[in-house]
């Protein structure tokens, strides 16, 4: 029996697991670019509500030296069955991890020592330039491109 086709199938979405070590790592890159760190998850509404200022600046700034990477604190049982879903609803193509370790209290003064747990969060950062801003709350997309803007150069 033949099957019709239906034309190419889009490759299965891949997103990396990372733990304390791959936080780690991301953290202390000697690299002289900015980082745009979001901390966030598909069941939190405000981090819904910036996704996609997050998207569109990644492309924005994509060869002018920034680097975004989002890094969701859904559970990574999830990742299948609701992250990459969400992921490709909203077409959100930025550079995504999920964080494996979900004992919160156990990193988050890695990023930052006055983080309370609360998300979403942002962390911009270039340890070439000794540079580190953690934002506690909620961006607009005007916020989020001034603070590029801010500590990009």
């Amino acid at each position: 029996m033949l099957l019709p086709f239906m034309g190419p199938v889009a490759p299965a979405r891949e997103i990396e697991k990372i733990g304390i070590p791959g936080l780690e790592q991301i953290l202390a890159s000697p690299e002289d670019r900015l980082y745009v760190v979001n901390f966030w998850a598909t069941w939190c509404p405000p981090c819904v509500t910036e996704m996609p200022y997050f998207e569109k600046l990644s492309k924005e700034y994509q060869d002018k030296g920034v680097r975004f990477i989002l890094i969701s604190l859904d559970f990574p049982s999830q990742v299948e069955s609701k992250l990459i879903p969400f992921l490709d609803k909203n077409k959100i193509t930025a550079e995504v991890k999920v964080m494996t370790n979900l004992d919160y209290n156990s990193w988050i003064e890695k990023v930052d020592s006055s983080w309370q747990g609360n998300i979403p969060v942002t962390l911009f950062f270039n340890n070439a330039k000794n540079v580190k801003y953690f934002h506690p709350s909620e961006v607009t997309e005007e916020e989020l491109r001034d603070l590029i803007n801010k500590y990009k150069e």
